[in-house]
């Protein structure tokens, strides 16, 4: 699977709330990086889960809408802006490293 399509995989599932299907999107090993954190903040597929199923899909409101979209070998790179999640909208960035059409590590920039 192309990254692109992974990455199209994930935030459809992110969007529906479709736990699984999210996961599935993700190596066992994935790693999740707040920038400027140099540290993961999820270190595996478990990590994701928990967190996901616990402060993410449970938000009903909870959508992200992509603004712009750049593929560069393996990574997918999107702008957006994630609503339902904290109080006002936010926009953020997140850049997905996909290996062997898993999603291996992903970092988030968010704004200040």
């Amino acid at each position: 699977m192309a990254p692109v399509d992974v990455g199209q995989r994930q935030l459809d599932a992110y969007n529906a709330r479709d736990l699984e299907r999210f996961a599935a999107a993700y190596s066992d090993s994935v790693q999740l990086f707040r920038l400027p954190a140099t540290e993961p903040m999820i270190s595996n597929k478990r990590e994701l889960v928990d967190l996901y199923s616990m402060r993410v899909f449970n938000n009903p409101g909870l959508h992200a809408e992509i603004f712009n979209r750049i593929v560069l070998g393996n990574k997918v790179i999107d702008h957006e802006r994630v609503s339902g999640l904290r109080g006002d909208a936010f926009e953020s960035v997140a850049v997905y490293e996909v290996t062997d059409g898993l999603i291996q590590r992903v970092w988030f920039f968010n704004p200040t």
